[in-house]
């Protein structure tokens, strides 16, 4: 397999991150509106509100329905949207438009934060002494401009753990107990090892999906497709063995795209063995798997990700500067990513809390979770963070190339042979200059 990348493309971004996140910026701001402009600022009218918008689930209701009752004069209204890359399409033509129809607040997904940061001049400087220190020193760095603006505030964080079925390894006669279970998973050697072990003696898929496993590997690179200087690589040792262990394993897992349908489904029949675990992808578990779980179904955690640590997803609100309402959307995050805020989150919906003292609570430390086997959920994220030694570099272009990578993976389940499909997947990135 040749895993270098066209030549064409290996060249300096610094003047195309801005590009990757308001394409079209320049023509829209010939029009009635300029994003990178500050809108002029207004009181909120009796019977208004600032308007924050949401993807997937943050287990923000009950928080905005308590700030609402707090705050009379500073009324939010909350509008969810399924998917990020729903969002982010949404978001983007907002932005080509002048910013037009864009909320009070954005969020965004973490991996969106490095093409957030490459255009400052469309977000409104969040940094304030009241917040210094308040997060994770790798979230605060994602949202930080060289020049010191913070640009987003963290909203969680997302260190890994192994969940299992713990019925399906008893079913293969593997160790189930989380402790045996942490110990057969070391290393990524081991966990693929562990998985043709568990294939002798099940039907069920030993690992949700390729994509999916693919993700886990690339959070533990250091550098997985950019360099330090924005400039794209796809030749490094380290993500040709992401892609060679991934490929030659598609036999383990269930060959559906992550978050499909079919991918859903793998939940069900004929059942899925172990999966990638943030926090928050609990949530994901419960309902594909359904809850209350079906008869027998047995799910846990492990105390263990292979290869050490690491860190997947964590999303940031942000303030666009064509909000007429900065000063109190500024306000309104600063206490919905407080402490209190995020321990109450980390038990409604299993996002890990980014905020500092947030980690310390004993609301977090103490956490269980019923569906996975009574598993101290927020000791063993808690262990799980302080295990994370690499943060991978994400440059304005990490997105776009993650999501050629998967396609490239996701083509391999599906049949195409691996060195086709890296081909295929230099030529994509070439495109994206």
């Amino acid at each position: 397999m040749r895993n270098t990348i066209p030549r064409p493309v290996r060249r300096s971004l610094a003047g195309a991150a801005i590009g990757v996140l308001v394409i079209g910026l320049t023509a829209a701001c010939g029009g009635d509106s300029d994003p990178k402009k500050s809108a002029e600022q207004e009181d909120l009218a009796k019977g208004d509100s600032i308007s924050i918008t949401t993807f997937g689930e943050f287990g923000y209701d009950d928080l905005i329905e308590q700030w609402n009752s707090e705050n009379p004069d500073i009324q939010v209204e909350q509008t969810k949207v399924s998917k990020w890359d729903d969002w982010k399409a949404e978001v983007t033509t907002s932005l080509q438009a002048g910013g037009k129809g864009l909320p009070d607040v954005v969020a965004v997904e973490g991996d969106y934060m490095p093409a957030v940061v490459a255009a400052p001049d469309v977000w409104v400087d969040l940094s304030s002494p009241d917040v210094e220190g308040r997060w994770l020193d790798f979230k605060s760095a994602g949202a930080t401009t060289e020049d010191g603006q913070l640009l987003g505030y963290a909203t969680d964080a997302g260190p890994e753990a192994i969940c299992y079925r713990k019925d399906l390894f008893k079913a293969a006669g593997l160790p189930s107990e989380r402790d045996e279970v942490a110990a057969e998973m070391g290393t990524w050697d081991d966990y693929f090892a562990l998985g043709e072990e568990f294939k002798k003696g099940s039907d069920a898929n030993f690992y949700d999906a390729s994509g999916s496993i693919a993700q886990a590997m690339l959070n533990q690179v250091e550098f997985p497709f950019e360099q330090a200087d924005n400039t794209i690589d796809i030749s490094s040792d380290e993500l040709k063995n992401v892609w060679d262990t991934v490929t030659s394993h598609t036999d383990l897992g269930s060959k559906a795209v992550q978050w499909s349908p079919d991918w859903t489904a793998a939940f069900q029949k004929p059942g899925i063995a172990t999966v990638a675990c943030p926090g928050w992808m609990r949530n994901n578990i419960k309902e594909n798997t359904g809850d209350p779980a079906p008869a027998g179904v047995e799910w846990d955690i492990a105390d263990v990700f292979p290869g050490g640590g690491g860190n997947w997803g964590g999303s940031y609100l942000t303030v666009p500067k064509v909000s007429k309402h900065q000063a109190e959307a500024k306000e309104f995050i600063t206490w919905l990513t407080a402490p209190e805020q995020q321990a109450k989150v980390f038990e409604l919906t299993g996002n890990f809390p980014s905020q500092v003292e947030a980690l310390k609570s004993e609301a977090v430390l103490a956490a269980t979770d019923d569906y996975f086997g009574g598993a101290p959920a927020g000791e063993i994220f808690s262990n799980r963070a302080a295990a994370i030694t690499v943060q991978p570099y994400h440059g304005p272009l990490y997105s776009d190339v993650l999501q050629k990578f998967q396609d490239a993976i996701n083509r391999v389940d599906q049949g195409t042979k691996p060195a086709d499909s890296w081909k295929t997947f230099e030529q994509d990135v070439a495109s994206l200059q």
